[in-house]
């Protein structure tokens, strides 16, 4: 047993000696445990006894945080804090504060708000509900906290977050500093590639909406010993919901949201991600989306009852049975990727993916008819350019060029519906270079515009080189940049 201090705070751990966490996103521990191999291109092959291993490791470690109301409340974290919450900005909650005012409020009204924190009487004010629209269709409740508890959350999240982080599984990826989805999905790839090209494909229904609030308060009381601070995480998961001027007890769940949610979510999962590490199995697992990957059908339907009776059991958490299923990894998706059925399978984006993306900007083409096609290229720009960073991992150059060649057409609709009549669009083509024979030809053909816009006659006058110098942001011009 030793004192370590950890960020200025006391913290008391029990724990094997062998059990140390230095760096971002290498656990050593795990390391040593599993005496990887690295091939040439870079994918880590396991040994059979690495996932049992490691949790057996991280079930020595008997973890006590000291941390005490006191040090959320310190002058330098609620700094940090205060700069964090301004600078995600974000929607103002019941209230109606926003967060321009947030400082304002907290100069007159601090030493009251901290009194009520440290004696215990203070309490969260109701939730705002917002629904947005899910990918796959229906809507995702969304809880938005005023800005005076996203401040107090997020104080409590860099204190909480960092203690925690340390103890989870190196399998999870999901709202955990120096993790990423793009490490989700190249370690699935190496799951695959290592011969589990067989999928448990698991989805937890309502997940955010159902988490169990006295499960979680359990996992949570295991190591914070300062009561206050489980009592006041306690009164922001029963928060009520306001919608329409009503406002809603609520008994389980922890609305997507707030900045503690993440938290929370990895600290319930994290149960999950034991009882996988002991049974074996190669898993990868970001935020509530969970893979398994086995080597048949058969091992994949016994793990997949055995994970449904786990999470009902002893979690409280429902599984989609519609949505859940034991596949190929390449019949799938994770995280907007597929995989390809080669041996050394590939990153490839799934189709869902690319018909999300269509979907979206075809908004802007069709508000691009009556603009200049410079302001289209323009609000086009930072959504393609998003997009391509998430996918740039995929491995299949043809989707991307596709794409290009979709969109281009999409531009060249567009310039051919603005020129409305067939002299103008003769005279329009003679301008981009066409001979006077073959654009009044073309302008005169009496085909719809959609052929027009495929057609040979605009793809020699709206050329790849003229778009690019209007702004067109171009797939494949970044990915041989990268």
């Amino acid at each position: 047993m030793f004192i370590r201090s950890h960020e200025g705070l006391n913290v008391k751990i029990v724990r094997s000696p062998l059990f140390s966490h230095e760096g971002g996103d290498t656990d050593q521990m795990t390391e040593m445990s599993e005496r990887s191999v690295t091939d040439s291109a870079g994918s880590v092959k396991d040994n059979g006894n690495a996932y049992q291993t490691s949790v057996a490791l991280r079930d020595e470690a008997v973890e006590s945080f000291e941390l005490r109301l006191e040090d959320v409340l310190s002058r330098e974290n609620l700094l940090a804090a205060y700069k964090r919450v301004v600078s995600n900005k974000g929607a103002c909650g019941v209230d109606g504060m926003t967060v321009e005012e947030l400082f304002a409020y907290l100069r007159t009204e601090w030493p009251t708000l901290r009194d009520r924190l440290l004696s215990g009487r203070y309490r969260p004010q109701s939730v705002r509900k917002v629904e947005i629209p899910k990918p796959n269709g229906g809507l995702r409740m969304l809880g938005i906290p005023s800005v005076v508890d996203r401040f107090i959350q997020q104080a409590l999240l860099q204190k909480l977050q960092p203690l925690y982080d340390v103890g989870f599984s190196r399998w999870s990826f999901g709202f955990r500093p120096g993790r990423s989805a793009h490490q989700a999905v190249l370690r699935a790839r190496d799951h695959i590639r290592s011969g589990y090209r067989w999928v448990v494909d698991v989805d937890l229904e309502k997940f955010f909406d159902r988490v169990n609030h006295d499960i979680l308060m359990s996992l949570l009381a295991r190591r914070i010993t300062d009561k206050r601070i489980l009592r006041l995480i306690r009164r922001y998961l029963q928060a009520g919901i306001m919608s329409d001027g009503v406002v809603s007890p609520r008994t389980s769940g922890t609305p997507q949201g707030s900045p503690l949610s993440p938290l929370l979510s990895n600290i319930l999962l994290d149960e999950l991600d034991r009882e996988l590490e002991r049974r074996g199995h190669r898993f990868v697992r970001y935020a509530d989306d969970v893979n398994i990957y086995v080597r048949s059908r058969r091992a994949g339907e016994r793990v997949l009852r055995s994970l449904t009776g786990f999470l009902e059991g002893r979690l409280r958490l429902g599984v989609n049975a519609r949505k859940s299923a034991v596949g190929r990894p390449w019949h799938r998706k994770f995280l907007g990727y597929s995989f390809t059925p080669h041996r050394e399978s590939k990153l490839r984006i799934a189709p869902e993916s690319v018909q999300r993306l269509k979907a979206k900007l075809r908004e802007y083409f069709r508000r691009g008819r009556g603009r200049s096609l410079r302001r289209v290229l323009h609000e086009l720009t930072p959504v393609l350019r998003g997009w391509y960073h998430y996918f740039r991992l995929s491995e299949i150059k043809s989707t991307f060029e596709q794409l290009d060649q979709w969109i281009r057409r999409r531009l060249r609709l567009i310039l051919w519906r603005q020129w409305k009549r067939p002299r103008t669009r003769a005279c329009r083509l003679m301008q981009f270079g066409l001979s006077r024979e073959r654009a009044y030809q073309s302008a005169y053909n009496g085909r719809g515009p959609w052929w027009n816009s495929g057609a040979s006659h605009m793809n020699a006058a709206i050329t790849t080189r003229w778009l690019r110098k209007q702004g067109l942001y171009i797939f494949m011009e970044q990915r041989v940049r990268t």
